[in-house]
């Protein structure tokens, strides 16, 4: 088995676009910016490179925000070690903007500047699993029972396949250029995601109704996914239920600030 330095580097992508003055939680704790947002005492920004930083299997890591200013405010002497990047109109295109500046820099990973929880054990796992498959993209989720085990009162947003529910992890591995197809189509979806149509175009009707009434399973529909796509989606399942903890409300702050005093 090949070690650490045996591998490619991965080029990391972190979604670090707030929302404005419309953004709710930066509103609620009255700072300027979402990712200056202090989590147990440390930027919510800061927190996501910082793991990234440490990780061997990570070479250029990329931001994606708004102004290149909020980097040292948010990073401080870590902001040395990002390149930025102009974040778009949209998470969709944000992501279609820093992954073409990085066409040349595959594995990619893709995560989000609020995964404020995210740490080696978790990065390990699913990068290393990125790697042993045989497959275009990736797509991190975790078990409704990892998190449930853990975190019994915790409100998720569960994706039901069949007998499967799973959550997202906001972790995505781009392991080939083919797989930055798929971007394409986020972007539809989201400046369609008020039009049912839009999405019945995007998987065809079939599987919709399949999703609809329960009747496939996660393996199914990510070959199903596969084939529409004309590319290799393979889901990742994490073993950890914090790999799914994300921080979009007030609630979520509270629970990953439990968290980490928990830890420490």
């Amino acid at each position: 088995m090949n070690g650490p330095c045996d591998q490619a580097k991965w080029t990391a992508i972190v979604l670090a676009a707030g929302r404005g003055q419309d953004d709710p939680l930066a509103a609620h704790f009255n700072v300027s910016h979402k990712c200056l947002l202090p989590v147990g005492g440390i930027a919510m920004l800061q927190r996501v490179v910082a793991a990234l930083n440490d990780c061997p299997l990570v070479g250029e890591i990329i931001v994606s925000i708004e102004n290149e200013t909020l980097l040292p405010r948010s990073l401080g002497k870590l902001a040395k070690r990002v390149t930025f990047a102009a974040s778009q109109s949209s998470a969709a295109r944000s992501a279609a903007a820093a992954v073409e500046r990085s066409t040349e820099q595959f594995p990619i990973l893709l995560t989000t500047a609020d995964h404020a929880l995210l740490d080696q054990d978790m990065l390990s796992h699913f990068l290393d699993s990125s790697m042993s498959q045989e497959c275009d993209l990736t797509v991190g989720l975790a078990r409704a029972e990892t998190i449930l085990a853990t975190y019994p009162n915790a409100k998720r947003t569960y994706l039901t396949f069949g007998r499967d529910r799973v959550s997202g992890c906001n972790l995505y591995g781009f392991r080939t250029a083919t797989a930055s197809q798929v971007l394409s189509l986020w972007q539809t979806i989201e400046e369609n995601r008020k039009s049912p149509l839009a999405i019945v175009r995007a998987f065809g009707l079939h599987a919709l109704l399949r999703y609809m009434t329960k009747t496939i399973s996660l393996d199914s529909a990510f070959s199903l996914a596969s084939r529409r796509l004309g590319l290799t989606v393979i889901p990742i399942l994490m073993p950890f239920a914090n790999a799914a903890v994300d921080i979009d409300k007030p609630a979520d702050k509270e629970l990953v600030e439990d968290i980490l005093r928990q830890g420490s």
